[in-house]
């Protein structure tokens, strides 16, 4: 799952858990539901959750043809939306509540008291608002940019990641809609200790798909110098479906895991490593951040989207995005460091988490936020 996937996948998980009915729209490339997509619910869980699959279209090819899909889907899920009971509260995940905001702007929802409803909306990463790392991504960003602004100018309130996400929300829409939240992880993944780590050398891990933004060529460039200069003093691992044409296929020190769907998988891997690398450049809060902090990662990653709040100096080190050189220095002082000094941030890491991106407390704040929202707009 990408993290908006993840995030939605949560949200739903813990409202289920406070014992709060909610209707999932849900996109599916086919528009079915399958049993493995329900089953990562316990059947407690299940009791207060409604799945209403909607297929996401696709097959266009013209530019900017993600941004008309997108609005389909949304013009599907109202259709479906107003066939429903009436709800307290819409969250609306990036483009999914498109056409039910332009509707109810207009007061033109088929039942006239959906119209009162308020509704809160996540643009998660806005990575189109971020610095581009090459002209085509640039254009996608230029296309999506008043799109994405629309939608946030209909919401009645506007979730944000923080760090540098709310200035760019904030020159968009209101101050006063626009709620600082983070991101989550479940208590499952934390570990307990960083001790058990005793590697000869320092263990890297990069975890995605080979995708341009996510800083992957930066990084290739900078571990064939380090392979030159640092042989045999760390190993950097690869969990993702990276091409067989972009490996370094005689570096010794690289090691790729290919895709690993298990979340155990996952975990094992993230707990024999020392440092999660994200080099990306453009974010939002990546789960997968929180997840290597939560097994005991030191963290070295580009300081964007909300990135600053999940990592500092007590936890790992931030550098500019598609900036080589200070990626290769932040790598060399993890090779360099001393051990008491690495697993000082490793454990850092590993307290943040649990001071502020667990769950079981960030579903009480957006609980308490959503409470407030719905009391205003009856009284």
């Amino acid at each position: 799952m990408g993290g908006m996937q993840k995030h939605s996948y949560y949200l739903a998980k813990y409202f289920a858990r406070k014992g709060i009915e909610v209707d999932v729209y849900h996109a599916i490339p086919n528009g079915t539901l399958t049993e493995n997509q329900t089953a990562v619910f316990s059947d407690d869980e299940l009791k207060y959750l409604h799945f209403i699959p909607i297929h996401f279209p696709r097959n266009h090819h013209f530019p900017g043809h993600y941004i008309w899909e997108s609005y389909l889907y949304s013009k599907q899920v109202y259709q479906q939306f107003v066939k429903q009971q009436a709800v307290d509260f819409v969250y609306a995940q990036g483009f999914s509540g498109w056409r039910l905001l332009v509707n109810k702007r207009k007061g033109a929802m088929r039942q006239r008291k959906k119209n009162d409803i308020p509704v809160g909306i996540n643009f998660h990463g806005l990575e189109m608002f971020q610095k581009a790392p090459n002209l085509r991504v640039k254009l996608e960003h230029l296309l999506l940019r008043p799109w994405v602004k629309k939608n946030l100018r209909m919401a009645d309130v506007i979730f944000s990641l923080g760090g540098r996400l709310t200035p760019i929300q904030q020159s968009i829409a209101p101050s006063s809609i626009i709620i600082d939240i983070p991101n989550g992880i479940s208590d499952s993944w934390i570990t307990t200790t960083v001790s058990k780590k005793n590697n000869t050398v320092v263990q890297f891990v990069f975890i995605g798909r080979y995708e341009r933004r996510k800083g992957i060529e930066e990084l290739t460039s900078v571990l064939t110098e380090l392979s030159t200069t640092h042989p045999n003093s760390f190993t950097c691992h690869f969990i993702g479906p990276i091409p067989e044409e972009k490996r370094l296929h005689n570096d010794s020190n690289v090691v790729y895991h290919g895709s690993i769907r298990e979340e155990s998988g996952i975990k094992s891997i993230l707990r024999e490593t020392d440092v999660l690398l994200c080099p990306s450049w453009s974010e939002g809060m990546p789960t997968v951040i929180l997840e290597a902090m939560a097994c005991g990662c030191a963290i070295i990653a580009s300081d964007v989207g909300a990135v600053r709040d999940q990592v500092g100096g007590d936890n790992g080190i931030l550098i500019v995005p598609g900036n080589k050189q200070q990626l290769k220095d932040a790598m060399v002082r993890m090779i360099q460091m001393d051990k008491t000094e690495l697993q000082s941030m490793q454990q850092a890491s590993i307290d943040k988490v649990k001071s502020k991106f667990l769950w079981d407390d960030i579903i009480d704040d957006t609980i308490k936020i959503i409470d407030n929202m719905v009391n205003n707009n009856t009284q």
